[in-house]
């Protein structure tokens, strides 16, 4: 079996040596290095050549988001999951926007983490459950979020299934939420790829976030 190499970015020792007790525990996945500054993710990454860094936002040197953006930018088939005490949504943004792919809270369950991990190398994108309950499209936002809809002509469930998906809710989820088979989530998941020429999960995320539908619930 392969395993998922794991690049752990983090300036807290302890905090590494439990990743990688966790991590290193489990049949499909390793840890194949540490750094413990935002430079040093960034060197060891390009020697390593990881799948996936799990990556802490506070860092000294470069932090996780400035580090994220410039491994987007120079290795951008890295998976980046972000895993941090941060539980303010302007961190989030801050973490998708540079490329991140997950974000998960350091009091979240190992188990949780493992699950993110394995999303992301899938493909898909992970929003820790606690963050996700603090985002909703608002009233506030009506008005920029119906020009969005014109501009991009998008049916008002399309639009539905794409901030529930930039929510991280699953197909399913989505489906027990609308009332609608998963089949019809993924044909309208479809369309709305096809129409905004969006073609992964963490792309529908940007999308959402550029366009201001997703802000704090109060």
């Amino acid at each position: 079996m392969k395993k998922l190499r794991i690049l752990l970015a983090d300036d807290h020792e302890l905090m590494r040596e439990g990743l990688k007790t966790l991590i290193n525990s489990q049949a499909d996945m390793e840890v194949v290095g540490e750094a413990n500054n935002g430079i040093s993710a960034v060197e060891l990454a390009k020697q390593l050549k990881p799948d996936l860094v799990v990556m802490d936002i506070a860092m000294p040197e470069l932090n996780g988001a400035k580090t994220t953006e410039r491994l987007h930018r120079e290795m951008p088939g890295l998976k980046v999951l972000a895993l941090t005490v941060h539980e303010d949504k302007g961190y989030l943004q801050q973490m998708l926007r540079a490329g991140a792919s997950g974000y998960v809270l350091k009091r979240a369950a190992a188990e949780d983490l493992i699950h993110a991990i394995h999303s992301i190398v899938e493909g898909g994108v992970y929003l820790d459950p606690a963050m996700v309950s603090k985002v909703v499209v608002g009233s506030s936002r009506k008005r920029s979020l119906n020009e969005a809809l014109q501009r991009s002509d998008l049916s008002e469930r399309e639009t539905e299934v794409l901030r529930l998906i930039a929510l991280g809710y699953s197909n399913k989820e989505i489906a027990n939420r609308l009332v609608i088979s998963v089949k019809t989530v993924e044909t309208y998941k479809g369309r709305v790829t096809e129409k905004l020429d969006l073609h992964s999960r963490v792309d529908l995320v940007r999308y959402a976030l550029q366009q201001g539908w997703l802000h704090d619930e109060e």
